[in-house]
């Protein structure tokens, strides 16, 4: 890193890039120490707010709920089943986050495509980890009308 001067104000040069001290300060690279292991899985995860039709616009719907921190591995999904009739929830999405392992709650918000205006959709969610498993935090069926 080479330091410069202009104006009373630290500029360091690294990586190519002209940087001002606390942006430089900031730049740091990341080894194996610096990186927390997975948090320890919560006994039960529970779904603390929602889940309900946080947005509908374009021919997509936004679910958000909110949860206890499931721990596990910091990259999770939420994960929504949904489709027109009840019994037959035959679509899914899922919406990557990342776990913040300092937070005692997550919120989690999944997109929908392709959801029709004056349409009926039935929906249950839950999360899961980077590994595909489940937290088991399944949800009751909910259902929105998408309307603009």
């Amino acid at each position: 890193m080479k330091r410069l001067y202009r104006n009373r104000v630290l500029f360091v040069l690294a990586a190519g890039l002209l940087l001002s001290w606390p942006a430089a300060a900031q730049l740091q690279q990341y080894t194996a120490k610096n990186i927390p292991p997975p948090a320890r899985k919560a006994a039960r995860v529970q779904i603390t707010e929602g889940p309900a039709l946080e947005l509908f616009r374009n021919n997509e719907a936004i679910i958000r709920w909110t949860s206890n921190n499931p721990g596990g591995t910091d990259e999770h999904f939420g994960f929504v089943k949904y489709g027109t009739d009840p019994h037959n929830l035959n679509l899914t999405a899922k919406g990557h986050i990342r776990l913040n392992q300092n937070h005692p709650y997550t919120v989690f918000r999944v997109r929908l495509e392709d959801v029709k205006p004056g349409t009926t959709y039935y929906y249950t969610v839950d999360s899961m980890e980077a590994t595909g498993e489940l937290d088991g935090v399944k949800s009751n069926v909910y259902h929105f009308t998408a309307r603009e």
